[in-house]
């Protein structure tokens, strides 16, 4: 058993003569424990309901069957969600997250719906007890984003949220239309792991142009009258990254790094993984054919999922930040498939 190897392996007097190696060993232990701990407690949970069960069942007690049958959803949501958390099993499905949102074609139309996305995602994150930070954000024309990027931490983060990766359609009343004209619309988003000690990324410094610019988001006097934003851009791959949140360049130049070794990152697990690639190809063309969902609110309100094909009809819950039930119906697909 994988807990006993790694017992044992603790025990050693030379443990810790590899302090990486060590951790590693000490965060994989800690996580199992931690699988091993909730399923004991559910076991006893159960256990400790049948016996309930029957004494209410025996005594005809209304009341107490009706506590029952909440604890009852209680624990078969835990489950779930322990559940879940096994298949994330990757390196990188514990680590934080890197989120990012950009409009497709469209101008205001795709910049509004890029910023209800955005909206959608703090909401859920606010639910899942996620903490997320916007460390760059470029507002539309006339309203909405042109794109938005944010990080987001907590447990599992990456793990859930690498479900979301693909290019988003809305189908709806142009609020921008004088002539009420429905309108689609399109949005991607990309989801990186952030980097964190346990993953080491080497840059050149030769190989990257760093830009300094005026904050364009939030953020009052200070980010409008001085160069705090940072912008590189890493020569060999082509990639740019930026960060306008913080209110001091170093800051910002040392987030934008992180972002960018993220990035860097996820480019080494697609070449080493097809099933990444795959999924990446999905992301290229934010355009009609390739969306991963799709988000009607007029003639009639559905949203649907291609790739499971989970659909429901309260577009404003899922809006509004309810989307568990499409990223566990999508890690269970992707589960079974590998």
């Amino acid at each position: 058993m994988r807990i006993l190897e790694l017992d044992k392996e603790t025990l050693r007097g030379d443990f810790w003569n590899e302090p990486d190696k060590a951790r590693e060993t000490l965060q994989e232990q800690s996580r199992l424990n931690d699988i091993v701990g909730n399923w004991k407690g559910q076991k006893n949970s159960l256990a400790d309901l049948a016996v309930l069960c029957e004494i209410a069942s025996e005594d005809e007690d209304d009341r107490a069957q009706e506590e029952i049958k909440n604890e009852l959803d209680r624990l078969t949501a835990s489950i779930r969600d322990v559940e879940l958390k096994m298949m994330l099993g990757s390196e990188q499905d514990s680590m934080n997250a890197i989120m990012s949102i950009h409009a497709g074609a469209g101008g205001t139309e795709a910049q509004d719906w890029a910023e209800m996305l955005l909206r959608m995602y703090l909401r859920w994150a606010e639910r899942k007890n996620f903490a997320a930070t916007i460390i760059d954000y470029v507002p539309g024309d006339e309203a909405g984003v042109k794109s938005v990027t944010w990080t987001l931490r907590g447990e599992y983060a990456f793990g859930y949220a690498k479900a979301e990766i693909g290019i988003h359609r809305l189908v709806r009343i142009s609020p921008f239309d004088a002539g009420a004209r429905r309108h689609t619309s399109f949005a991607s988003l990309f989801v990186y792991p952030e980097v964190d000690d346990r993953i080491v990324i080497d840059i050149d410094e030769k190989d990257l142009r760093i830009d300094t610019f005026r904050s364009s988001g939030a953020g009052g006097q200070h980010v409008n009258k001085t160069d705090s934003a940072v912008r590189i851009t890493h020569n060999p791959s082509g990639i740019v990254v930026q960060c306008q949140n913080e209110r001091s360049q170093h800051k910002n130049k040392a987030m934008a790094m992180k972002y960018l070794q993220s990035r860097l990152y996820q480019m080494k697990l697609n070449e080493a993984n097809e099933r990444l690639q795959e999924i990446n190809k999905t992301k290229k063309g934010i355009a009609w054919g390739s969306q991963i969902r799709s988000y009607v609110l007029h003639p009639y309100k559905l949203i649907k999922d291609h790739r499971t094909n989970l659909e429901t009809g309260n577009a404003g819950k899922v809006l509004d930040g309810d989307i568990d039930a499409f990223i566990e119906a999508y890690l269970i697909q992707f589960s079974a498939q590998t």
